[in-house]
């Protein structure tokens, strides 16, 4: 059974840095892009960065670029979310997602079969 486990949400004041972490098992995904998403309440599911595998292809929401990093282990089958000078319109329930095929990362939520339980952000101003 897959399974993605995030970690490393919590409490920040705006301008901090926090760093998300999502842990997979029951399959490698070394090979398939992983990404991040986030939905704040009242609205929809929103797309924040995505990552492949190995073919060095990287997409960032323009709300997000330059201020998160995301990254992978392959070795720990892990991807994470570095979040710098965060904004209280970054509050949201952070996923982390698996696509389980393909090389290219989507944008879309539908593009992604694997979710994890979702770990909230709270950004005070």
């Amino acid at each position: 059974q897959v399974q993605l486990v995030e970690s490393g949400g919590g409490l920040v004041q705006a301008g901090d840095s926090l760093r998300l972490s999502c842990a997979a098992s029951g399959r490698t995904f070394s090979s398939n892009p992983m990404g991040w998403f986030r939905q704040a309440p009242g609205k929809e599911r929103e797309f924040v960065a995505a990552k492949s595998g190995s073919a060095g292809i990287t997409y960032y929401a323009g709300s997000v670029k330059g201020r998160f990093t995301i990254s992978r282990d392959n070795a720990k089958n892990t991807v994470d979310l570095q979040m710098n000078s965060v904004k209280p319109e970054d509050t949201a329930v952070y996923y982390c997602a698996a696509k389980s095929s393909g090389h290219i990362p989507t944008t879309t939520v539908v593009g992604y079969d694997y979710w994890g339980q979702g770990t909230q952000v709270t950004v005070s101003s």
